[in-house]
Protein backbone atom coordinates (compact mmCIF):
# COMPACT_ATOMS: atom_id res chain seq x y z
CA UNK A 1 0.00 0.00 0.00
CA UNK A 2 1.30 3.44 -0.92
CA UNK A 3 2.14 5.70 1.98
CA UNK A 4 1.11 9.34 1.41
CA UNK A 5 3.90 11.52 0.08
CA UNK A 6 5.42 14.05 2.46
CA UNK A 7 6.06 17.61 1.42
CA UNK A 8 9.53 18.15 0.03
CA UNK A 9 9.71 21.31 2.11
CA UNK A 10 9.65 19.35 5.37
CA UNK A 11 11.92 16.48 6.23
CA UNK A 12 12.79 14.58 9.40
CA UNK A 13 16.36 14.45 10.59
CA UNK A 14 18.47 11.34 10.14
CA UNK A 15 17.94 8.15 12.08
CA UNK A 16 21.64 7.35 12.17
CA UNK A 17 23.88 9.74 14.05
CA UNK A 18 27.30 9.84 12.33
CA UNK A 19 30.53 9.89 14.26
CA UNK A 20 32.22 13.25 14.67
CA UNK A 21 33.59 14.54 11.38
CA UNK A 22 31.91 11.86 9.27
CA UNK A 23 29.76 12.59 6.26
CA UNK A 24 26.19 12.24 7.50
CA UNK A 25 23.90 9.57 6.09
CA UNK A 26 20.23 10.40 5.62
CA UNK A 27 17.24 8.67 7.10
CA UNK A 28 14.96 7.38 4.48
CA UNK A 29 15.52 5.16 1.61
CA UNK A 30 14.45 2.19 3.43
CA UNK A 31 12.50 -0.43 1.55
CA UNK A 32 9.53 -0.35 3.89
CA UNK A 33 9.01 3.20 5.04
CA UNK A 34 8.49 3.65 8.75
CA UNK A 35 5.05 4.93 9.74
CA UNK A 36 5.04 8.60 10.58
CA UNK A 37 3.82 10.19 13.79
CA UNK A 38 0.31 11.51 13.26
CA UNK A 39 -1.52 14.46 14.75
CA UNK A 40 -0.29 16.27 17.84
CA UNK A 41 -3.16 14.80 19.86
CA UNK A 42 -1.71 11.37 19.14
CA UNK A 43 1.82 12.25 20.20
CA UNK A 44 2.36 11.05 23.74
CA UNK A 45 4.11 13.49 26.05
CA UNK A 46 7.82 12.91 26.57
CA UNK A 47 7.11 13.17 30.28
CA UNK A 48 5.41 9.78 30.10
CA UNK A 49 8.81 8.22 29.49
CA UNK A 50 9.01 7.93 33.26
CA UNK A 51 6.32 5.26 33.05
CA UNK A 52 8.62 3.11 30.90
CA UNK A 53 11.39 1.12 32.51
CA UNK A 54 13.83 -1.75 32.07
CA UNK A 55 11.62 -3.84 34.34
CA UNK A 56 8.59 -3.16 32.16
CA UNK A 57 10.68 -3.86 29.06
CA UNK A 58 11.70 -7.24 30.45
CA UNK A 59 8.04 -8.04 31.14
CA UNK A 60 7.25 -7.16 27.53
CA UNK A 61 10.02 -9.51 26.33
CA UNK A 62 8.68 -12.30 28.52
CA UNK A 63 5.14 -11.76 27.27
CA UNK A 64 6.13 -11.53 23.60
CA UNK A 65 7.73 -14.99 23.71
CA UNK A 66 4.33 -16.62 23.10
CA UNK A 67 3.85 -14.56 19.93
CA UNK A 68 7.33 -15.48 18.74
CA UNK A 69 6.76 -19.17 19.37
CA UNK A 70 3.55 -19.03 17.35
CA UNK A 71 5.57 -17.53 14.50
CA UNK A 72 8.06 -20.41 14.58
CA UNK A 73 10.82 -18.80 16.64
CA UNK A 74 12.61 -21.24 18.92
CA UNK A 75 13.27 -20.44 22.58
CA UNK A 76 16.98 -20.80 21.87
CA UNK A 77 16.89 -18.09 19.22
CA UNK A 78 14.65 -15.91 21.37
CA UNK A 79 16.90 -16.13 24.43
CA UNK A 80 20.04 -15.42 22.40
CA UNK A 81 18.39 -12.46 20.69
CA UNK A 82 17.34 -10.76 23.90
CA UNK A 83 20.16 -11.87 26.19
CA UNK A 84 21.65 -8.39 26.47
CA UNK A 85 18.75 -6.25 25.22
CA UNK A 86 18.14 -3.09 27.20
CA UNK A 87 15.33 -0.58 27.06
CA UNK A 88 16.65 2.66 25.55
CA UNK A 89 14.53 5.73 26.40
CA UNK A 90 16.63 7.84 24.01
CA UNK A 91 15.23 5.83 21.11
CA UNK A 92 11.68 6.56 22.23
CA UNK A 93 12.49 10.23 22.66
CA UNK A 94 14.02 10.48 19.18
CA UNK A 95 11.05 8.69 17.66
CA UNK A 96 8.54 10.97 19.38
CA UNK A 97 10.39 14.15 18.50
CA UNK A 98 11.11 13.38 14.86
CA UNK A 99 8.25 15.42 13.38
CA UNK A 100 9.44 18.52 15.21
CA UNK A 101 12.75 18.65 13.34
CA UNK A 102 12.45 19.90 9.81
CA UNK A 103 14.56 21.35 7.05
CA UNK A 104 13.76 23.27 3.94
CA UNK A 105 14.46 21.37 0.76
CA UNK A 106 17.33 23.66 -0.14
CA UNK A 107 19.08 23.14 3.19
CA UNK A 108 18.56 19.41 2.81
CA UNK A 109 19.91 19.30 -0.74
CA UNK A 110 22.89 21.49 0.15
CA UNK A 111 24.06 18.67 2.40
CA UNK A 112 22.62 15.65 0.61
CA UNK A 113 24.19 16.62 -2.72
CA UNK A 114 27.24 18.45 -1.42
CA UNK A 115 30.44 18.55 -3.46
CA UNK A 116 31.98 16.10 -0.99
CA UNK A 117 29.12 13.62 -1.35
CA UNK A 118 29.31 13.88 -5.14
CA UNK A 119 33.07 13.31 -5.14
CA UNK A 120 32.76 10.39 -2.74
CA UNK A 121 29.98 8.96 -4.90
CA UNK A 122 32.08 9.10 -8.02
CA UNK A 123 34.89 7.37 -6.13
CA UNK A 124 32.53 4.69 -4.81
CA UNK A 125 31.17 4.09 -8.31
CA UNK A 126 34.68 3.75 -9.70
CA UNK A 127 35.75 1.39 -6.90
CA UNK A 128 32.71 -0.87 -7.39
CA UNK A 129 32.08 -0.31 -11.08
CA UNK A 130 32.09 -3.97 -12.09
CA UNK A 131 29.59 -4.93 -9.39
CA UNK A 132 27.32 -1.96 -10.08
CA UNK A 133 27.36 -2.64 -13.81
CA UNK A 134 26.38 -6.27 -13.15
CA UNK A 135 23.54 -5.07 -10.93
CA UNK A 136 22.38 -2.56 -13.55
CA UNK A 137 22.38 -5.24 -16.25
CA UNK A 138 20.39 -7.64 -14.06
CA UNK A 139 17.81 -5.28 -12.55
CA UNK A 140 17.71 -2.35 -14.97
CA UNK A 141 18.45 0.25 -12.28
CA UNK A 142 21.30 2.64 -13.19
CA UNK A 143 24.50 2.18 -11.26
CA UNK A 144 24.44 5.86 -10.35
CA UNK A 145 20.98 5.57 -8.74
CA UNK A 146 22.07 2.61 -6.61
CA UNK A 147 25.23 4.49 -5.65
CA UNK A 148 23.23 7.57 -4.70
CA UNK A 149 20.95 5.55 -2.42
CA UNK A 150 24.04 4.02 -0.82
CA UNK A 151 25.47 7.50 -0.30
CA UNK A 152 22.37 8.89 1.37
CA UNK A 153 21.67 5.81 3.49
CA UNK A 154 25.10 5.14 4.97
CA UNK A 155 27.59 7.60 3.44
CA UNK A 156 28.71 4.86 1.02
CA UNK A 157 29.03 2.35 3.85
CA UNK A 158 31.02 4.69 6.06
CA UNK A 159 28.47 4.58 8.85
CA UNK A 160 25.85 1.86 8.88
CA UNK A 161 24.72 2.29 12.48
CA UNK A 162 25.75 0.35 15.57
CA UNK A 163 22.49 0.10 17.52
CA UNK A 164 21.42 -3.50 18.30
CA UNK A 165 18.46 -3.96 15.96
CA UNK A 166 16.30 -6.15 18.18
CA UNK A 167 16.75 -3.91 21.22
CA UNK A 168 15.76 -0.88 19.13
CA UNK A 169 12.70 -2.54 17.61
CA UNK A 170 11.62 -4.06 20.92
CA UNK A 171 12.01 -0.69 22.65
CA UNK A 172 9.63 0.89 20.14
CA UNK A 173 7.22 -2.04 20.28
CA UNK A 174 7.17 -1.90 24.10
CA UNK A 175 6.63 1.87 24.03
CA UNK A 176 3.39 1.01 22.29
CA UNK A 177 2.24 3.86 20.08
CA UNK A 178 2.94 1.84 16.94
CA UNK A 179 3.13 -1.56 18.54
CA UNK A 180 1.68 -3.52 15.64
CA UNK A 181 4.23 -2.24 13.15
CA UNK A 182 7.26 -2.70 15.40
CA UNK A 183 6.12 -6.08 16.71
CA UNK A 184 6.01 -7.22 13.09
CA UNK A 185 9.56 -5.98 12.60
CA UNK A 186 10.69 -7.73 15.81
CA UNK A 187 9.30 -10.99 14.42
CA UNK A 188 11.04 -10.38 11.10
CA UNK A 189 14.36 -9.73 12.87
CA UNK A 190 13.92 -12.90 14.95
CA UNK A 191 13.21 -14.83 11.74
CA UNK A 192 16.47 -13.56 10.28
CA UNK A 193 18.24 -15.06 13.30
CA UNK A 194 16.17 -18.26 13.29
CA UNK A 195 17.09 -18.97 9.66
CA UNK A 196 20.76 -18.31 10.33
CA UNK A 197 21.09 -15.32 7.99
CA UNK A 198 23.23 -13.56 10.61
CA UNK A 199 23.99 -13.57 14.34
CA UNK A 200 22.68 -11.32 17.13
CA UNK A 201 25.99 -9.50 17.50
CA UNK A 202 25.96 -8.55 13.78
CA UNK A 203 22.27 -7.56 13.69
CA UNK A 204 22.90 -3.84 14.09
CA UNK A 205 21.85 -0.63 12.38
CA UNK A 206 19.98 2.62 13.01
CA UNK A 207 18.02 3.49 16.13
CA UNK A 208 14.82 2.88 14.13
CA UNK A 209 15.75 -0.69 13.21
CA UNK A 210 17.02 -0.18 9.64
CA UNK A 211 20.08 -2.24 8.74
CA UNK A 212 23.09 -2.43 6.49
CA UNK A 213 24.63 -0.37 3.71
CA UNK A 214 21.27 0.66 2.27
CA UNK A 215 19.19 0.48 5.46
CA UNK A 216 16.62 -2.26 5.02
CA UNK A 217 13.97 -2.86 7.66
CA UNK A 218 13.91 -6.55 8.69
CA UNK A 219 10.62 -7.35 6.92
CA UNK A 220 11.89 -5.84 3.67
CA UNK A 221 15.10 -7.80 4.06
CA UNK A 222 13.15 -11.04 4.33
CA UNK A 223 11.02 -10.19 1.31
CA UNK A 224 13.53 -8.74 -1.13
CA UNK A 225 17.17 -8.98 -0.05
CA UNK A 226 19.48 -10.65 -2.59
CA UNK A 227 22.52 -12.93 -2.38
CA UNK A 228 24.53 -11.29 -5.15
CA UNK A 229 27.85 -12.84 -4.18
CA UNK A 230 26.48 -16.41 -4.43
CA UNK A 231 27.84 -17.50 -1.06
CA UNK A 232 24.43 -18.61 0.20
CA UNK A 233 23.92 -15.62 2.50
CA UNK A 234 22.20 -12.28 1.98
CA UNK A 235 24.79 -10.31 3.91
CA UNK A 236 23.92 -6.60 4.02
CA UNK A 237 25.87 -6.01 7.25
CA UNK A 238 29.49 -6.77 6.33
CA UNK A 239 32.04 -4.39 4.84
CA UNK A 240 31.36 -5.99 1.45
CA UNK A 241 28.45 -3.94 0.01
CA UNK A 242 27.56 -6.18 -2.93
CA UNK A 243 24.54 -7.96 -1.46
CA UNK A 244 23.14 -4.69 -0.10
CA UNK A 245 23.54 -2.82 -3.39
CA UNK A 246 21.92 -5.63 -5.36
CA UNK A 247 19.10 -5.81 -2.82
CA UNK A 248 18.30 -2.12 -3.31
CA UNK A 249 18.19 -2.55 -7.08
CA UNK A 250 16.00 -5.65 -6.71
CA UNK A 251 13.69 -3.68 -4.42
CA UNK A 252 13.26 -0.92 -6.99
CA UNK A 253 12.74 -3.42 -9.80
CA UNK A 254 10.11 -5.21 -7.72
CA UNK A 255 8.20 -1.96 -7.31
CA UNK A 256 8.17 -1.18 -11.01
CA UNK A 257 11.39 0.59 -11.98
CA UNK A 258 11.32 1.41 -15.70
CA UNK A 259 14.64 0.79 -17.40
CA UNK A 260 16.10 3.72 -19.36
CA UNK A 261 13.54 6.20 -17.97
CA UNK A 262 15.07 9.06 -15.94
CA UNK A 263 13.64 9.75 -12.48
CA UNK A 264 12.96 13.28 -13.67
CA UNK A 265 14.49 16.35 -15.26
CA UNK A 266 14.86 19.96 -14.23
CA UNK A 267 12.81 22.38 -16.32
CA UNK A 268 12.24 26.12 -16.73
CA UNK A 269 8.70 27.49 -16.73
CA UNK A 270 7.39 30.28 -18.94
CA UNK A 271 5.81 33.48 -17.67
CA UNK A 272 2.91 33.54 -17.32
CA UNK A 273 2.21 29.91 -16.45
CA UNK A 274 -0.90 28.06 -15.32
CA UNK A 275 0.28 26.64 -11.99
CA UNK A 276 -2.83 24.51 -11.73
CA UNK A 277 -0.97 22.25 -14.18
CA UNK A 278 1.52 21.34 -11.43
CA UNK A 279 -0.35 18.32 -10.11
CA UNK A 280 0.85 14.77 -9.71
CA UNK A 281 -2.26 13.45 -11.44
CA UNK A 282 -1.69 15.66 -14.49
CA UNK A 283 0.67 13.70 -16.73
CA UNK A 284 1.78 14.56 -20.26
CA UNK A 285 4.64 13.69 -22.57
CA UNK A 286 7.70 15.89 -22.76
CA UNK A 287 6.51 17.10 -26.16
CA UNK A 288 3.17 18.19 -24.70
CA UNK A 289 4.91 20.05 -21.87
CA UNK A 290 7.13 21.77 -24.43
CA UNK A 291 3.99 22.94 -26.21
CA UNK A 292 3.02 24.72 -22.97
CA UNK A 293 6.37 26.51 -22.91
CA UNK A 294 8.08 24.23 -20.38
CA UNK A 295 11.75 23.98 -21.36
CA UNK A 296 14.07 21.17 -20.16
CA UNK A 297 17.45 22.17 -18.78
CA UNK A 298 20.05 20.56 -21.03
CA UNK A 299 19.30 17.76 -23.46
CA UNK A 300 17.47 15.04 -21.52
CA UNK A 301 17.35 11.52 -22.91
CA UNK A 302 13.65 10.88 -22.35
CA UNK A 303 11.95 8.00 -24.19
CA UNK A 304 9.05 9.06 -26.39
CA UNK A 305 5.67 8.78 -24.73
CA UNK A 306 6.96 8.85 -21.14
CA UNK A 307 4.27 10.17 -18.80
CA UNK A 308 5.57 13.16 -16.82
CA UNK A 309 4.05 15.38 -14.15
CA UNK A 310 5.25 18.76 -12.95
CA UNK A 311 6.65 19.04 -9.42
CA UNK A 312 7.28 22.39 -7.71
CA UNK A 313 8.78 21.38 -4.34
CA UNK A 314 9.20 25.00 -3.24
CA UNK A 315 6.47 26.60 -5.31
CA UNK A 316 6.82 28.97 -8.21
CA UNK A 317 9.99 30.57 -6.83
CA UNK A 318 11.94 27.32 -6.61
CA UNK A 319 13.39 24.76 -8.98
CA UNK A 320 10.87 22.88 -11.14
CA UNK A 321 10.97 19.25 -12.26
CA UNK A 322 9.15 16.98 -14.66
CA UNK A 323 9.06 13.61 -12.91
CA UNK A 324 8.38 10.11 -14.23
CA UNK A 325 6.87 7.02 -12.66
CA UNK A 326 10.37 6.13 -11.45
CA UNK A 327 10.04 9.03 -9.03
CA UNK A 328 7.12 7.17 -7.46
CA UNK A 329 9.19 3.98 -7.35
CA UNK A 330 11.89 5.80 -5.38
CA UNK A 331 9.17 7.01 -3.02
CA UNK A 332 8.73 3.38 -1.98
CA UNK A 333 12.18 3.74 -0.43
CA UNK A 334 11.36 7.03 1.28
CA UNK A 335 8.14 8.97 0.85
CA UNK A 336 9.66 12.45 1.19
CA UNK A 337 9.91 14.27 -2.15
CA UNK A 338 13.13 15.93 -0.96
CA UNK A 339 14.76 12.56 -0.45
CA UNK A 340 13.76 11.36 -3.92
CA UNK A 341 15.00 14.57 -5.52
CA UNK A 342 18.26 14.15 -3.59
CA UNK A 343 18.70 10.58 -4.85
CA UNK A 344 17.94 11.56 -8.43
CA UNK A 345 20.05 14.70 -8.45
CA UNK A 346 22.95 13.00 -6.65
CA UNK A 347 22.80 10.18 -9.22
CA UNK A 348 22.89 12.75 -12.02
CA UNK A 349 25.85 14.54 -10.42
CA UNK A 350 27.73 11.27 -9.96
CA UNK A 351 27.14 10.63 -13.67
CA UNK A 352 28.73 14.00 -14.50
CA UNK A 353 25.85 16.50 -14.53
CA UNK A 354 26.20 19.93 -12.99
CA UNK A 355 24.26 21.55 -10.13
CA UNK A 356 20.63 22.55 -10.44
CA UNK A 357 20.11 25.83 -12.28
CA UNK A 358 16.92 26.83 -10.48
CA UNK A 359 17.05 29.01 -7.39
CA UNK A 360 15.23 28.54 -4.10
CA UNK A 361 13.30 30.95 -1.85
CA UNK A 362 16.09 30.84 0.72
CA UNK A 363 14.64 33.58 2.87
CA UNK A 364 11.72 31.28 3.72
CA UNK A 365 11.75 28.89 6.63
CA UNK A 366 9.99 25.57 7.14
CA UNK A 367 6.80 25.61 9.16
CA UNK A 368 6.97 23.96 12.56
CA UNK A 369 4.78 20.96 13.33
CA UNK A 370 2.35 23.13 15.31
CA UNK A 371 2.18 25.63 12.43
CA UNK A 372 1.38 22.87 9.97
CA UNK A 373 -1.44 21.71 12.22
CA UNK A 374 -2.67 25.30 12.42
CA UNK A 375 -2.51 25.74 8.64
CA UNK A 376 -4.56 22.60 8.04
CA UNK A 377 -7.08 23.61 10.70
CA UNK A 378 -7.48 27.09 9.22
CA UNK A 379 -7.81 25.67 5.69
CA UNK A 380 -10.68 23.51 6.86
CA UNK A 381 -12.34 26.41 8.66
CA UNK A 382 -12.04 28.52 5.49
CA UNK A 383 -13.78 25.85 3.41
CA UNK A 384 -10.69 24.28 1.84
CA UNK A 385 -10.62 20.96 3.65
CA UNK A 386 -7.26 19.09 3.53
CA UNK A 387 -9.19 16.05 4.86
CA UNK A 388 -6.63 15.33 7.57
CA UNK A 389 -5.33 17.49 10.42
CA UNK A 390 -2.09 15.65 11.03
CA UNK A 391 0.79 18.03 10.38
CA UNK A 392 1.79 16.12 7.27
CA UNK A 393 2.07 18.14 4.09
CA UNK A 394 1.05 15.68 1.42
CA UNK A 395 -1.00 15.85 -1.78
CA UNK A 396 -4.30 16.57 0.01
CA UNK A 397 -2.94 19.60 1.85
CA UNK A 398 -1.09 20.86 -1.21
CA UNK A 399 -4.29 20.58 -3.26
CA UNK A 400 -6.24 22.45 -0.58
CA UNK A 401 -3.60 25.20 -0.51
CA UNK A 402 -3.66 25.46 -4.31
CA UNK A 403 -7.45 25.82 -4.35
CA UNK A 404 -7.28 28.39 -1.55
CA UNK A 405 -4.60 30.37 -3.40
CA UNK A 406 -6.68 30.43 -6.56
CA UNK A 407 -9.69 31.69 -4.61
CA UNK A 408 -7.49 34.41 -3.11
CA UNK A 409 -6.22 35.52 -6.52
CA UNK A 410 -2.60 34.56 -5.86
CA UNK A 411 -0.39 32.08 -7.71
CA UNK A 412 -1.89 28.62 -7.14
CA UNK A 413 1.44 26.82 -6.87
CA UNK A 414 0.48 24.78 -3.79
CA UNK A 415 3.54 25.96 -1.87
CA UNK A 416 2.97 25.56 1.86
CA UNK A 417 4.69 28.58 3.36
CA UNK A 418 4.47 31.03 6.22
CA UNK A 419 2.89 33.52 3.79
CA UNK A 420 -0.05 31.17 3.23
CA UNK A 421 -0.48 30.66 6.96
CA UNK A 422 -0.36 34.38 7.64
CA UNK A 423 -2.96 35.02 4.92
CA UNK A 424 -5.20 32.42 6.54
CA UNK A 425 -4.70 34.09 9.92
CA UNK A 426 -5.72 37.43 8.46
CA UNK A 427 -8.95 35.87 7.25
Amino acid sequence: MRIPVLSAVLLSFVAIAPPAGAEAPFEGPRPKARPIVLASAEVTSLASLSALSQQGFERWIAGFRRTARAAGISDRTYDAAFASARFDPKIVERDRRQNEFTKTIWDYLDTAVSDARVANGRRALADHRATLQEIEAQYGVPAEVVTAIWGLESAYGGYRGDTPTLAALATLAYEGRRAEFFEGEVLAALTILETGETTPDRLRGSWAGAMGHTQFMPSSYLDLAIDHTGDGRRDIWSDDPRDALASSAAYLQHHGWQTDVPWGIEVLLPEPFDYMQARRDNTMTLEAWRDLGVVPVGQPDMPDGTALSLLLPAGADGAAFLISENFEVLERYNTADAYVIAVGHLADRIAGAGPLTGDWPRTDRALTFDERIELQTRLRAAGFDPEKIDGRIGPLTISAVRTYQRAQGVRPDGYVSLRVLERLRDG
